[in-house]
């Protein structure tokens, strides 16, 4: 049963950037913003749920890959890792500021067979040009470093102790809506239910908040996660991002590993790795629909049935284990080529996308952040060129597919 909205009313009229959903994403974008001396504008942050019970922030597994088949992917985290690892340097070395835990127990692919591994090589290619340190490995290099792993069908593996592993997200993100407020960002909980454009349908003029304001813009930033198609749909336009669920588990293990656990990636689409003192394990279901927005429920025989038993087969010391948490939470799924959707649409030219995440939103967050807080202030890309992920390849169904997704 969904909660009652509490509505808080924007201070202004008008404000020059208004960022619809103020998750990880619109905060991420808030604080770049605001953190730029070349910015003097306004920015409102309209959130529906302040408490952000429900948002795939909150769900997240704070993961962080350079384990990508295109460049820019590997990119985008290669900032990341250097963001989360100095982060109290770029929040302006203030002693408020904490230390981000960043746990580099790795990324560990597993191949069952030659096609895949074949996948795994060329992305190594990619990866290893940007100045990764991924390594492919044999089934005996393998259980050399990782004795408790069964490889009795396993061909290959890429894997990487370098920059990847999982950090603090929920720290990452505290720290953004609390510095973008004091920089000068509005945070209101509302939700905007309309939005009018010009007569020539080229910008968005205002939006309409569920309390009754109109309020004036000179940009709107799509920061909804999977709700994206919904804010899209109030400027008349269309986009392939929808909600899917994702099952995650925390259990504990009667014979625990002798060392840490990397976040390993089974041929069956099931992932592991060590979780403090516990282990997390998580999936994909086999049949893998668009759910509703508010529907988290579990189903779990998925547990039962598919991530058990994969778990005890690929370590054997996991046949006996216990179950200590689970929940279920939405990847922004882009359903065109399972890639980020970023930059303003072709037509309503202040619409900005910042969409389609499809599992990458976190590790992603600092650097499409500040990419599109560039865009912005100055109208182009800076630090890196984000353009192959704008919204024009949608129109010329020209996917950007990126291969290496979990």
């Amino acid at each position: 049963m969904s909660k009652e909205l509490v509505t808080n009313a924007p201070k202004q009229s008008s404000y020059d950037v208004v960022i619809v959903g103020g998750a990880m994403y619109g905060s991420s974008v808030a604080w770049f913003l605001t953190n730029n001396p070349d910015f003097t504008g306004s920015v409102l942050v309209v959130e529906r749920d302040l408490m952000y019970t429900a948002c795939s922030t909150v769900h997240t597994n704070s993961c962080m890959r350079q384990q990508f088949s295109r460049e820019i992917n590997v990119r985008v985290s290669q900032f990341a890792a250097d963001y989360v690892k100095n982060f109290r340097s770029y929040l302006g070395d203030d002693p408020r500021v904490p230390d981000l835990a960043f746990q580099s127990y790795g990324y560990m692919y597993l191949a069952d067979n030659e096609d895949f591994a074949n996948i795994l090589r060329e992305c190594h290619a990619v990866q290893v040009a940007c100045g990764a340190g991924t390594k492919i490995m044999t089934p005996a290099e393998i259980k050399k470093a990782y004795p408790f792993y069964n490889l009795e069908d396993i061909v290959a593996g890429s894997h990487n102790l370098i920059d990847e592993g999982y950090f603090d997200g929920g720290t990452l993100f505290d720290w953004w809506k609390r510095s973008a407020r004091e920089q000068g960002a509005e945070y209101v909980g509302n939700e905007v239910v309309s939005m009018q454009k010009n007569a020539a349908g080229s910008k968005v003029e205002s939006v309409t908040l569920k309390s009754g304001e109109v309020i004036s813009c000179g940009t709107v930033i799509n920061a909804s996660g999977p709700r994206a198609i919904l804010t899209c749909r109030m400027a008349g336009i269309e986009l392939p991002v929808e909600p899917r669920k994702r099952y995650t588990y925390i259990f504990d293990a009667e014979q625990r590993l002798d060392r840490d656990l990397p976040l390993t990636i089974d041929p069956t689409g099931v992932h592991m790795r060590s979780e403090g003192q516990y282990y997390l394990a998580g999936c994909p279901p086999d049949d893998d629909p668009a759910v509703d927005y508010d529907d988290y429920e579990q189903d779990h025989s998925i547990w039962q049935e598919k991530v058990w038993p994969v778990l005890a087969n690929r370590v054997p010391q996991f046949e006996a284990i216990k179950l200590m948490n689970s929940w279920a939470g939405h990847y922004a799924f882009n359903t065109f080529d399972q890639n980020a959707i970023l930059g303003p649409h072709n037509e309503v030219e202040n619409f900005i996308f910042l969409n389609g995440f499809s599992g990458h939103g976190l590790q992603q967050s600092p650097a499409m952040g500040r990419g599109i807080s560039e865009l912005v202030i100055y109208g182009e890309y800076r630090e890196l060129d984000l353009s192959p992920f704008g919204y024009s390849r949608i129109v010329s169904n020209e996917p950007y597919e990126e291969k290496a997704v979990i």
